[in-house]
């Protein structure tokens, strides 16, 4: 049961899937211990996560503990039919191609709900928000579910608010090994990584504006200082903005950026970031991107109403041109940049986000009648667990506490 581009790719999915698997030390000790323990077996897990070939191998290694997978993609431009039909040869339930209409991704993300998840592993939260507004009649099946990415946080927790999260979720991106690393490291290098292999063009000496000073900004500004750029921070809370500023970045309103950027790139995770105001100050070629997880920080649609003229001016790079003259450029339609325009994230950065992934949602099995709470940190042990493994792949040692120093730091007498 399955709904992809060409299950004949499969060959070329597959070698993707195992240069990735060879830098995924972590995700490979997990797998070990998956296949000898089980802790999935009679449970159906459903995945909606950028479908490429890390995200792959993690679906691999649920597999290995005993899960039914049923695969879907989080972005239309982000999955790769060649990852996805090799995920089906492997006799996995796959729905998502490359490039799906609205109605298709919707399709698609509906056909893997309505298999009555147990576990839901989202990123960005439309496998739960479906199951909540169109399924709910599954939810009683649902263990749980783990969130990969800051957006999906920022709606569970809503939802919770509001009192209408009905089962637990592990906030996955809170976690330490995820968010100082993945957000900042990986975000970091792929975001370039797209804006790079898609443009062509050199970072050095032009003016980089990045919209927000969270870990993915503060990734994405080190790496354009790093490349020669100078760098603008835009920002509503006060305490980034400083820390934008201690870092030696120059920070403004958006408005005022826009008349001197050259390349944009938002990093919010809310909508409307770049829109008439600033589209009315931008100069003729500047050129607009986003790293956030849905399309709308960019304001696209708004841009094509205002466009008097859209052109493809380069392989997933639209051309807007504006009544004044001015063109500006977007790249991959205002999606996610490092992967509606890349590979996303490097291996040895997702294997630690995997892992914490699949060990969390071991942990929601394994406590499922314990769980009292909606809304669950990523428990200490896993995240310690994560950095300990990779610590060992990497051969570094660390100190240790010892006993005296242990009672020290747990005392309030010295």
């Amino acid at each position: 049961m399955s709904e992809i581009r060409d299950e004949s790719l499969w060959e070329s999915g597959a070698r993707k899937i195992e240069w990735v698997r060879r830098n995924m030390d972590i995700l490979n000790s997990v797998r070990e211990e998956f296949e000898r323990d089980k802790p999935f077996t009679g449970l159906r897990v459903a995945l909606s996560v950028h479908l490429e070939a890390k995200t792959a191998y993690l679906c691999k290694v649920l597999a290995a503990g005993g899960a039914e997978m049923y695969v879907t993609g989080s972005n239309p431009l982000s999955t790769q039919d060649d990852v996805a039909a090799a995920l089906v040869h492997d006799g996995m339930n796959v729905f998502a191609w490359h490039g799906s209409t609205p109605e298709e991704y919707h399709r698609h993300i509906s056909e893997v709900v309505k298999i009555a998840p147990n576990i839901i592993i989202d990123d960005g939260g439309d496998l739960v928000n479906m199951i909540h507004s169109e399924y709910p009649g599954l939810i009683p099946n649902v263990i749980g579910g783990c969130e990969e990415t800051t957006t999906g946080i920022i709606r569970l927790i809503a939802m919770n608010k509001a009192r209408e999260l009905k089962f637990p979720m592990v906030l996955v991106n809170n976690a330490r090994c995820k968010y100082l690393f993945d957000n900042r490291y990986g975000t970091g290098q792929s975001v370039w990584d797209g804006i790079n292999r898609t443009t062509n063009l050199i970072v050095a000496g032009k003016n980089v504006v990045v919209a927000g000073y969270g870990w993915c900004g503060k990734g994405v500004a080190m790496r354009a200082k790093g490349l020669g750029a100078s760098v603008i921070v835009t920002e509503i809370d006060p305490v980034k903005a400083m820390e934008a500023v201690m870092d030696g970045f120059k920070v403004m309103k958006m408005e005022e950026a826009a008349k001197i950027g050259d390349l944009f790139v938002t990093v919010t995770g809310c909508k409307d970031v770049i829109t008439d105001n600033s589209f009315a100050n931008l100069k003729d070629g500047a050129i607009l991107c986003n790293a956030g997880h849905f399309d709308c920080e960019v304001a696209v649609a708004r841009l094509r109403e205002l466009a008097v003229e859209v052109y493809e001016a380069r392989n997933n790079i639209q051309g807007y041109k504006l009544p004044d003259g001015r063109t500006v450029f977007v790249i991959g339609e205002g999606r996610l940049v490092n992967l509606a325009a890349g590979d996303g994230h490097p291996a040895e950065i997702m294997d630690m986000s995997f892992a914490i992934q699949a060990l969390s949602a071991a942990y929601l099995v394994k406590n499922k009648d314990n769980l009292n709470e909606k809304i669950i940190s990523v428990p200490e042990e896993i995240d310690n667990e994560v950095a300990g493994r990779k610590l060992r792949f990497w051969g570094v040692e660390i100190d240790k506490l010892t006993p005296a120093q242990h009672d020290y730091l747990n005392s309030w007498q010295v």
